[in-house]
């Protein structure tokens, strides 16, 4: 679904911060060799999430959900000295591309790939704390994400959840079968009523939370 007339996408497309020549060439890469290119960040939301980072000034970042790694290096970019990103994916048969751009950037040594199930490796992280966390992953499990990461959170760390509009299906009755969509609704509606945050949902492409942990 899209929020905005395409005239006004591409006016603030044009009037947005250019992006690198790498995230250039991994998009290209994202289209030509994956089945869903569409999951990726894109140049405008890559810049917001930049930016976000930069004001965060995080020391370390959780992302779930890589896909090819195009937000992984938008979000890095607001690294702290010296501090890391973790990002998970459970999709090995992909990770070679997220890892070739990972390599090239200047940001290969802050950041770590973990690959499996994010819950269960989110259950191993006893000693990490996050100023920042993406989530942009299985829809299914969005609560369990946010419950599961909350205590990790360092008092003012950011959340952001990906695909929260989901394609304006939030605002229709979902039919009994359309589990994504029932539950990010009701993710929205746990985060509205959650009293440790204070959040807003930002509409652009198709949604992302913006959450902030009292």
């Amino acid at each position: 679904m899209e929020f905005l007339p395409p005239e006004l996408e591409d006016y603030l497309n044009k009037h947005a911060t250019p992006v690198s020549d790498l995230l250039k060439r991994l998009q290209k890469e994202t289209f030509q060799k994956t089945t869903q290119p569409q999951m990726l960040s894109g140049a405008y939301q890559g810049r917001m999430l930049s930016l976000i980072s930069k004001m965060v000034r995080p020391k370390t970042i959780l992302e779930i959900g890589t896909f090819t790694g195009y937000a992984t290096l938008c979000l890095a970019e607001g690294l702290a000295k010296n501090g890391k990103i973790i990002t998970i994916d459970r999709n090995e048969e992909l990770m070679y591309l997220p890892k070739k751009y990972f390599a090239e950037s200047e940001f290969a040594e802050q950041i770590e790939v973990r690959t499996g199930n994010a819950l269960d490796i989110l259950g191993k992280i006893e000693n990490e704390t996050f100023d920042l966390v993406f989530i942009d992953a299985d829809k299914l499990n969005y609560i369990n994400y946010y419950e599961k990461i909350f205590d990790k959170m360092n008092p003012g760390g950011v959340i952001l959840a990906d695909n929260v509009l989901w394609y304006g299906k939030v605002l229709e009755e979902p039919k009994p079968n359309d589990k994504d969509t029932i539950v990010l609704k009701g993710f929205n509606d746990w985060v509205t009523k959650d009293e440790r945050v204070e959040a807003i949902i930002l509409p652009i492409r198709d949604g992302i939370s913006l959450i902030r942990k009292l």
